[in-house]
């Protein structure tokens, strides 16, 4: 089995530049363009996927991802499909509950119940089906050949539930093979349990990659994305508790957690993210030279994994982008 790679970007501006980096992960091998998705922090992807697949021959562009809750949802369903026909049905998305664009408008993540419906709304009219919601049938007429797969991001018990039961992909931020074999067993069980296919089910680990030998610097410039995590699981500690069908090492190193800013949301030298330490930083991530990447993508790959995404917030991007390129990407081809 192949292993596709993704890379995912931040909007920041200029938005030149995330196109332009967007071509050169093109030329180097990867097969699909993410961004993140929260408008107070960063730019508006869906303007900026335009550009993308504009500028690029193959590459698959999304969302990682977007919510149920800053847009309409037959607004989003209508930007990819718009997308999809000026480009020829290269679009994806990837969406969660909501976190950094919603708290930012001191709203909380939206439900499971309403991630699991918008899922089906968005993906429907997308296709060109017809669906009902808010009590109107409703279809975008002017699709033709549409196609849109919908992945979905989770951690938490319920929401791993809901992804069997309704995705097309699994999206699962962080790069531990422990904890991905936990992760990808739930949804493919219940996939089973939902008399769905579970080996139909893309599976997608998305995590901060660094080619390289200062493994010090490496996490320093990675250590942002422990941060991230917690705020994710620090939710589901809080409903389910610490012994919530959780494994307990995704859990226990949020101990320390004492707070999180969103102004430097996935920023590389966030400075509330001292709680995370290296261990952490070093299972999360994939750092190091080469044969450390080969080595653990491999173990990922074992365990189901069909696209490997690299988040490329630090200081060696193109870089990074070029030793995939060359040394990575074409092993797994």
């Amino acid at each position: 089995m192949a292993v596709d790679f993704g890379v995912v970007f931040q909007c920041d501006p200029p938005a030149s530049a995330v196109v332009e980096l967007s071509v050169k992960a093109e030329d180097a091998g990867f097969d699909y363009v993410w961004t993140f998705d929260s408008h107070l922090l960063w730019q508006e992807p869906f303007v900026i996927y335009s550009q993308i697949l504009a500028s690029t021959r193959r590459v698959i562009v999304g969302p990682m991802v977007t919510n149920p809750g800053t847009r309409d949802w037959t607004v989003i369903a209508s930007q990819f499909a718009t997308l999809n026909e000026m480009f020829g049905n290269r679009t994806v998305c990837g969406i969660g509950r909501g976190d950094s664009a919603l708290r930012t408008l001191g709203a909380q993540p939206g439900t499971i119940a309403d991630m699991k419906q918008c899922v089906e709304v968005v993906r429907s009219l997308a296709r060109g089906e017809t669906v009902t919601h808010r009590g109107q049938e409703l279809k975008l007429g002017w699709v033709k050949d549409g196609a849109l797969d919908v992945w979905v991001a989770a951690y938490g018990p319920r929401a791993l539930a809901a992804t069997g039961q309704v995705g097309d992909g699994y999206i699962l931020q962080l790069a531990d093979p422990d904890i991905a074999a936990w992760m990808i067993a739930a949804v493919r069980r219940s996939a089973e349990e939902a008399g769905r296919d579970p080996d139909a089910i893309k599976f997608c680990v998305a995590a901060p990659a660094y080619v390289g030998d200062d493994l010090e610097h490496q996490r320093e410039q990675t250590r942002w994305f422990g941060g991230m995590v917690g705020n994710h699981v620090a939710d589901i500690v809080a409903r389910y508790g610490d012994g919530g069908g959780v494994p307990k090492a995704l859990t226990d190193y949020i101990e320390g957690r004492k707070g999180y800013d969103y102004s430097q949301h996935g920023r590389a030298g966030n400075t509330h993210t001292d709680f995370v330490p290296d261990e952490v930083v070093d299972r999360f991530c994939i750092l190091g030279p080469v044969e450390n990447h080969l080595a653990r993508l491999e173990e990922l790959k074992a365990l189901g994994v069909d696209q490997f995404a690299v988040y490329l917030q630090h200081d060696a991007k193109e870089e990074t982008l070029a030793a995939y390129g060359k040394d990575i990407i074409p092993a797994f081809s």
